[in-house]
């Protein structure tokens, strides 16, 4: 009933291919079936088995690649449904983007390649990879995803976005302002830090540089790794990487950041699996191959201690949630440094995702456990040398209780607060019946929200009365499923201060989150400039665009709705 996540171990470059040459790298990339010509069904236990340096393999649904020369214009042109897999093992070595392609094998990798493509790839390229057909039988154990790809929502809007920034001159990847920000920002967490061990005279100054060094690593992880290990810091892989790295500068891993990230959060925001929650509420263990990998990890990492989702079942102690979260929002960086991080690393696994694909490299590991004793050196082993072990131990603490707050402060707004939904995945049928009435293996539940009213009704409920009183408009609504990928990302999504070039910049992008949840791949400097094309599009489209005017009304939105969520079930 559910599918793993089993993505690849890193790919060693193939020295018979030359990084100039992408082109013939996927030539000689295919494993059985390249130049598009494919037949082999391929089932997804047998994809996902597929996740090694020797063999990684992908899937993509088969609009990608039909829509893939046409700048992300849009259009099924003739694809039809299912999916393709691709075989990207010679490829990831010559890959543009860098290694980041490897987070795709063993996996459907529609949602990656769509959101980190937002110009179109050369249809020819994908074609030469192509090795088979991805089993679609409504039997497959392993089958069924949550979203929907059928609407032209997405292409239409990425390719105006696309065009917004091409008639601005601004390249999609990188930016001068974010290069100076960088070094603002990398000068003022050493300077903060050499400015603490210095001030061993004064307990008080020295932790207002402990709290002036904990800002700013929130800010240099907001801003540099955030951009970085999203490939969009620069054009440059190699660029991307070095500004990826600055989150185990801070003290954190970057590994177990994509892990949870980019695989769990950004492709599958506020959903979970109905079945496997229910399961767990009954106090059933769900063994590691049954996991759904379409679970969002932010919304249940936290979980008991806080019930961030209406499918967790509520405790006593949630009713005090509003009260104690933001003490539990200033420890979130010391238990990623000091637990996480360490649990991920020896285990190669982060909930329901495989780690292998970053922890199976012995260099990654070799990286991982020298960056973890170099920061703990410069962070926690000489201010205690210099001040003593209490006070350094205090100085850490502080530091941290300062960073963690500010980032969690700027993320959880963005998606647990008052107006957003929470995806259900459901494969048992029920919300998702066809027009027979008959019901569907592979549904999709009907996201839940506070109200039982989903964002998306609510906005076309709005439009209809509009048009009611608009005797021009005349224009129905396009049709956009509740479920299509990126209006789901416009439900569970929220902005503050939208437009705000200050904000912008110091949130690194998290205040525009509707926008850079669409485009990830996308430089956050540049999302000042395409905020009112996604607002425009969204309103065209009758999907939901939410945005609060600042961090402080998003912040008491978000207590408030902790607080009825620490009531009890919500329908």
């Amino acid at each position: 009933m559910c599918k793993p996540n089993n993505p690849s171990p890193p790919s060693s470059v193939d020295p018979g291919i030359k990084p100039s040459d992408p082109a013939s790298a996927a030539t000689s990339a295919g494993g059985g079936g390249g130049g598009g010509g494919g037949t082999r069904i391929v089932s997804r236990k047998e994809l996902a088995s597929h996740n090694s340096p020797s063999s990684a393999w992908c899937a993509i649904h088969r609009r990608a690649v039909a829509a893939a020369d046409a700048d992300a214009s849009g259009g099924d042109d003739g694809g039809g449904g299912g999916h393709v897999v691709l075989d990207v093992t010679k490829f990831a070595s010559v890959h543009p983007g860098g290694d980041l392609i490897l987070l795709s094998a063993g996996k459907d990798a529609s949602i990656l390649f769509e959101t980190y493509h937002p110009r179109g790839v050369p249809k020819s390229l994908v074609e030469k990879l192509i090795i088979g057909t991805l089993m679609e039988d409504s039997d497959d154990e392993y089958g069924g995803s949550y979203y929907s790809w059928t609407s032209d929502f997405y292409p239409t809007l990425k390719s105006r976005v696309v065009r917004r920034l091409s008639d601005l001159g601004l390249e999609r990847r990188g930016s001068a302002e974010i290069r100076i920000k960088a070094i603002f920002l990398l000068c003022g967490f050493w300077y903060s830090l050499l400015r603490m061990l210095h001030s061993s005279s004064s307990f008080a100054v020295a932790a207002l540089w402990s709290v002036s060094m904990g800002t700013f690593a929130a800010l240099v992880g907001t801003n540099v790794q955030h951009d970085g290990n999203h490939g969009a810091f620069a054009r440059s892989s190699r660029l991307n990487k070095l500004a990826g790295w600055t989150m185990d500068m801070i003290g954190a891993s970057a590994f177990t950041w994509e892990m949870q990230h980019m695989l769990g959060h950004h492709p599958y925001t506020n959903v979970l699996d109905a079945v496997e929650e229910e399961r767990k509420a009954a106090g059933e263990e769900c063994e590691l191959e049954e996991k759904d990998q379409e679970s969002d990890p932010d919304v249940f990492s936290s979980f008991p201690l806080m019930r961030m989702h209406p499918l967790h079942s509520p405790s006593w102690y949630h009713r005090y949630q509003h009260l104690y979260a933001p003490f539990l929002f200033a420890v979130m960086t010391l238990a990623k440094v000091f637990q996480q991080d360490f649990e991920v690393a020896t285990s190669k696994r982060l909930y329901h995702i495989d780690a292998t694909v970053r922890y199976g490299s012995p260099w990654n590991v070799a990286r991982f456990w020298i960056m973890k004793f170099v920061t703990l050196t410069y962070m926690l082993a000489l201010p205690m040398y210099l001040h003593g072990i209490p006070r350094g131990l205090a100085l850490f603490v502080i530091g941290h209780l300062a960073c963690g707050e500010l980032l969690a402060t700027m993320f959880i707004v963005n998606h647990v607060i008052e107006g957003v939904s929470y995806g259900r995945k459901d494969l048992r049928g029920g919300d998702g019946d066809d027009d027979d009435g008959k019901k569907e293996k592979n549904a999709r539940g009907k996201p839940t929200t506070m109200t039982g009213v989903t964002p998306m009704e609510r906005t076309r409920e709005e439009a209809f009365e509009r048009s009611i009183l608009r005797s021009d408009e005349t224009r129905a609504l396009p049709s956009v499923p509740f479920n299509d990928w990126a209006a789901v990302q416009c439900q569970t999504s929220v902005n503050w201060a939208p437009g705000s070039w200050f904000w912008n910049h110091f949130s690194g992008g998290l205040s525009h989150q509707i926008e850079h949840h669409l485009f990830p791949s996308i430089c956050h400097t540049n999302y000042v400039y395409i905020q009112d094309v996604v607002e425009k599009t969204c309103e065209e489209y009758g999907v939901p665009y939410q945005s609060e005017p600042s961090l402080w009304v998003a912040y008491g939105k978000m207590i408030n709705h902790l607080r009825l969520m620490g009531r009890g079930k919500i329908e």
